[in-house]
């Protein structure tokens, strides 16, 4: 058998197109920029606009920061990205530079700082975001590397819609009532299809070297080789996790990583982060509300540790990160890689749950027009899903356009997770997008799916 840590890459091809060679068009990418930018605000205002004062400048936990810290970042990012290196204009308010800096100040100690109040803080982010927008009308998609392609917008809209997750996730861990509704996903049947997809073995194109706001941990595009394997056909639900606790899970140690074990150990986990069991069933607090854990729906809020453990128990492994990714992007008709499991078009309301339309995952088996050509189901949106790699960088990795996205985080301290949750808007979420927290994470939306390699490989 091939042991499936042993992935082989090869680097191919340049690590970025110009828009021209790509056959990007200016003005379509300028419209995209704008609209993702204003999508990206919508939803900043709206977390930050349904609490009010200590809901906004309190921390809730140490692992996050107080709102209104989130909000001042995201506009002092904007500015030091797009009016000062690609409007090449002065500093607006250069003296806060340090307190927003994320390297600078850990969460824990952001609450002690001098920020901006929020009444500052959202007109310094208005002030920004109206000059940001007559540099991206202004501005020519070519000349530089950060210029090309609208790449500094792109990347200024998701580092504004990842910052919105984190927020939506100190929604999760605030105490208090009800803040924030949506709708819930459309009701579907029980998914009655195969439990497991075979997906082949072999070489594929893994990362990208033509996305035009890939990030620099996405490239360059690589070819990978893996030996076939199974895969779940959906993420892990909350009913099967649910077996694994009533079996004990969270008692024998043979499941367990010898951290793991520790570390549940220590701190007394027995269950996903929010739930408790009441007489015969269990229940679980989300967003304010408390509701009967859903069985069908993919379980969330598990940390590496625990999404190992569950698959050990039941026989399997998490996936490596190629083979997630083949999973998800591998079309065995045309022998390539498409940007999405359902093709290369961006995605619509109808192949994931993403943006934040729903506060919750969707049942398991959800979105048919959503799965990849072999057939995997909700490989984007709904749940980050953990894999068993350490985040790597890709052969031919380059650092742009600075070292502190990606490359100060490489290394055994941080798995990877893939495929974006329902907390996630689709500007900020591709077929390669990387992902990647501490083991021990559990207040992140993240959940997994289950692989085994096919018998003789």
């Amino acid at each position: 058998m091939t042991d499936p840590t042993m992935d082989t890459a090869t680097a191919t091809g340049p690590a970025v197109e110009t828009a021209a060679e790509a056959g990007f068009d200016a003005e379509a990418l300028r419209e995209r920029a704008l609209a993702t930018l204003v999508t990206a605000r919508d939803r900043t205002t709206l977390l930050t606009s349904c609490v009010e004062g200590p809901d906004l400048t309190a921390q809730v936990s140490p692992l996050m920061s107080p709102l209104v810290w989130d909000l001042a970042h995201i506009g002092n990012q904007e500015e030091q990205w797009l009016l000062r290196a690609v409007g090449g204009q002065e500093a607006i308010r250069p003296e806060i530079d340090s307190l927003y800096d994320a390297f600078e100040h850990p969460r824990a100690e952001r609450p002690k700082l001098p920020l901006l109040s929020p009444a500052e803080a959202r007109r310094y982010a208005a002030d920004v975001r109206g000059r940001a927008l007559d540099v991206l009308e202004a501005t020519a998609f070519h000349g530089t590397r950060l210029t090309e392609a609208g790449f500094a917008f792109g990347m200024i809209a998701q580092h504004e819609q990842q910052h919105d997750e984190t927020m939506l996730i100190t929604h999760q861990l605030r105490k208090g009532p009800q803040a924030l509704t949506a709708p819930d996903p459309d009701p579907v049947p029980l998914f009655a299809g195969p439990a497991e997809v075979l997906v082949p073995g072999g070489p594929f194109t893994m990362g990208t070297s033509t996305e035009p706001w890939a990030l620099d941990n996405e490239r360059p595009a690589h070819r990978r080789d893996v030996a076939p394997f199974f895969i779940d056909t959906t993420p892990v639900t909350n009913g099967a996790y649910q077996a694994f606790i009533e079996d004990g899970g969270y008692d024998d140690p043979r499941w367990w990583a010898p951290r793991g074990w520790e570390h549940i150990r220590r701190h007394a986990i027995t269950a996903p982060l929010f739930w408790r069991r009441d007489g015969g069933q269990w229940l679980r607090r989300r967003f304010g509300v408390t509701e009967v854990v859903p069985a069908r729906e993919p379980v969330v809020h598990v940390c590496w540790y625990e999404a190992d453990a569950y698959a050990r128990w039941a026989g399997r492994r998490l996936p490596t990160e190629a083979e997630w990714e083949k999973a998800a992007r591998y079309d065995p008709a045309g022998d390539r890689s498409t940007r999405y499991p359902w093709g290369d078009a961006d995605p619509a309301p109808e192949h994931a749950n993403l943006g934040q339309r729903h506060l919750r995952p969707a049942p398991a088996g959800s979105y048919p027009a959503g799965e990849s050509p072999l057939g995997v189901r909700q490989l984007i949106g709904d749940v980050w899903e953990w894999t068993s790699s350490d985040f790597l960088p890709y052969p031919g990795f380059r650092a742009f356009p600075y070292k502190e996205y990606s490359e100060v985080f490489f290394g055994p301290d941080h798995k990877v997770l893939r495929g974006g949750s329902f907390a996630v808007d689709p500007v900020a979420c591709r077929g390669t997008f990387r992902n990647w927290d501490y083991p021990i994470r559990r207040q992140i939306f993240s959940g997994f799916r289950t692989a085994r390699p096919a018998e003789g490989s």
